[in-house]
């Protein structure tokens, strides 16, 4: 008979991937989300519970979704704080809350992801607070297992899975500095060690290291993912220590506004001690082999779905920082040295006395766009506007203006390109 497990994560690569083995041995699974967005909805969850585990901070925020549970399977992380995440809420106060009504309720078995190498260095805030809901799940009288796997790939990408995958079609392989040692491990091996611990005879009370069986460099990795997408090797440049410092710098930025880069800081200090560690009592215990990283990909070869995918990684923010900065910009010269032509423009169109407020609106609705399509939150709206004002540009131009069809620099064929990069950011919007 299977469980009724809540599963805290679940839209997460480990947490998604979890749901879905639960789900095919016949549990009933209760996802919590942090938002019904579209990677909620598509989750095969039982029923849906909306949680933002960095403000649910006292049991009494659980009880109510621990009634005729069985067990917990905690899958929840972020890599850095920003506006809209929080470290110490989610990898402490939040799960030790959960932990505490777990012994309230009476649910007895609670499986809990971790980090590799929190309880020997924790050099930042990720993981320090990690650490942290390590040690408040292991002061509970609890059936607790606590999971520390190094840097998770498999087919789904996400985070560092993507990064590689990204990197990995570049035609010159920038090598980063002061890098340490991965101990990459298969997702499906991590997911097949949950399945395991939810077992009634399954062990307890222990923390395990979930570690593939060899050591790479990140840049092997690199080469690895790339031989399995079909590219040859690639040349391998060593950047500046300043040139990936601004890199990670401008991965925080983008952070700022929203978006979930890997590439951050905190991504940075936690990569230059590496992710290693011991499997032996994780083979032990469970009888599970961690697979190589070459002989886990070889296992099912590439798609066109990945042929495409992994380009596009690197040229998604490339597309929305060229569509919102193209709109501020216009915007801008609308507003300073191009307001005499705009003004002239509108005043052959017939606008008279408005010609003036008109350019002035039209320039800040173009700044509102672009600062839009930068905030991860609004960027959805932003092209939405974007594709909406294109549209209207051309026929109102048409109608008012049909000249400017046959101007030599072409004005308004540009837009045609313009209207294809937003469909294509619409499609490409969502991260998981």
């Amino acid at each position: 008979m299977g469980l009724r497990i809540l599963l805290a994560g679940a839209t997460g690569l480990i947490g998604s991937a979890v749901l879905a083995r639960l789900r095919s041995e016949g549990h009933e699974v209760v996802a919590v989300v942090r938002a019904l967005d579209g990677a909620a909805r598509r989750l095969p969850a039982s029923r849906l519970v909306v949680v933002n585990i960095a403000q649910a901070a006292r049991a009494e925020d659980w009880l109510p979704h621990l009634a005729g549970i069985d067990a917990v399977v905690n899958c929840a992380g972020v890599l850095q704080d920003s506006p809209t995440d929080s470290t110490a809420g989610v990898h402490a106060t939040g799960v030790a809350a959960l932990f505490a009504a777990c012994v309230q309720a009476g649910v007895r078995r609670v499986i809990h992801f971790s980090a590799v190498g929190v309880d020997r260095a924790a050099p930042t805030e990720f993981s320090r607070t990690k650490r942290l809901g390590d040690q408040a799940l292991m002061g509970q009288d609890l059936d607790w297992v606590i999971l520390r796997p190094s840097v998770v790939v498999g087919r789904a990408a996400y985070g560092g899975s993507a990064l590689f995958r990204g990197l990995a079609t570049l035609p010159i392989l920038p090598v980063m500095p002061d890098t340490g040692r991965l101990m990459i491990v298969w997702l499906d091996d991590v997911v097949a060690t949950v399945s395991f611990f939810l077992r009634a005879d399954a062990p307890a009370r222990l923390a395990l290291e979930l570690v593939g069986p060899e050591a790479l460099t990140f840049t092997q990795a690199v080469q690895i993912f790339r031989c399995w997408l079909g590219y040859p090797p690639a040349r391998e440049v060593r950047l500046p220590g300043g040139l990936a410092g601004l890199l990670f710098y401008a991965g925080d930025l983008v952070g700022m506004l929203g978006w979930r880069s890997p590439m951050r800081s905190t991504a940075r200090r936690e990569i230059v001690r590496g992710a290693a560690g011991d499997a032996s009592e994780w083979r032990r215990i469970t009888g599970i082999a961690p697979r190589p990283l070459a002989a886990a990909l070889a296992a099912e070869p590439a798609s066109v779905q990945e042929s495409w995918f992994a380009p596009l990684y690197l040229l998604k923010p490339v597309v929305f920082a060229a569509l919102s900065l193209y709109c501020i910009a216009t915007g801008a010269i609308a507003l300073g040295p191009g307001f005499a032509a705009g003004e002239a423009l509108m005043r052959e169109a017939g606008l008279g006395r408005i010609a003036a407020p008109g350019v002035v609106a039209g320039a800040l609705i173009d700044i509102a766009i672009g600062l839009a399509i930068a905030m991860r939150r609004t960027t959805r709206i932003g092209l939405q506007a974007g594709l909406a004002l294109s549209l209207f540009y051309v026929i109102a131009v048409t109608v008012l203006l049909p000249r400017l069809w046959g101007d030599p620099l072409g004005p308004l064929v540009k837009i045609a390109p313009l209207v294809v990069l937003i469909l294509v950011a619409l499609a490409i919007r969502e991260d998981r």
